[in-house]
C-alpha cells in the first residue's frame, strides 16, 4: 500500500515512471528508507511529496483497485487477463493457445458468408 501511495505522490509530480522503475529495481527491499531514497535521487519536492502520501483521494483510489483486482480474480502479481479472461498457463505455450483461441473467436465472429 505504501509503495503504492509513494508512486501515486510521485505522479503529481510528474515522475510515477521513474518512480515506478527505481522501486521495482530493488523490490525485495522496500520499505521507508528505500521511498525517501528514491524521492531524493528524483529530486522531487519532499513536502509535496509527503503531503500527497497524506491525500485521502490517492488511498480511495488504491483501495479501488484492489477491490476491483480481487472481483476480477486476481491474486498476486503479475496476472495476466486475454480478452476479460484470466490467464491461467503463463507458459509461452499458454499465451499462444489463449491468444490462438481469442482470434479464432474474432475470425469467425467476423467471418462473411460465403454464396
Amino acid at each position: 500500500m505504501k509503495a503504492s501511495t509513494a508512486a501515486l505522490a510521485a505522479e503529481s509530480q510528474g515522475k510515477f515512471w521513474e518512480f515506478h522503475d527505481l522501486l521495482f529495481k530493488d523490490y525485495n527491499r522496500l520499505n521507508d528508507q528505500k521511498i525517501r531514497e528514491i524521492t531524493l535521487e528524483l529530486g522531487l519536492d519532499q513536502t509535496e511529496f509527503k503531503k500527497k502520501m497524506r491525500d485521502p483521494k490517492i488511498t480511495a483510489m488504491i483501495r479501488q483497485d484492489i477491490r476491483e483486482g480481487a472481483q476480477a480474480g486476481v491474486r498476486g502479481i503479475p496476472t495476466i487477463f486475454i480478452n476479460g479472461r484470466r490467464l491461467k498457463d503463463r507458459s509461452l505455450k499458454g499465451f499462444r493457445a489463449a491468444i490462438d483461441n481469442e482470434l479464432q473467436k474474432f475470425r469467425k465472429k467476423t467471418a462473411k458468408p460465403t454464396s
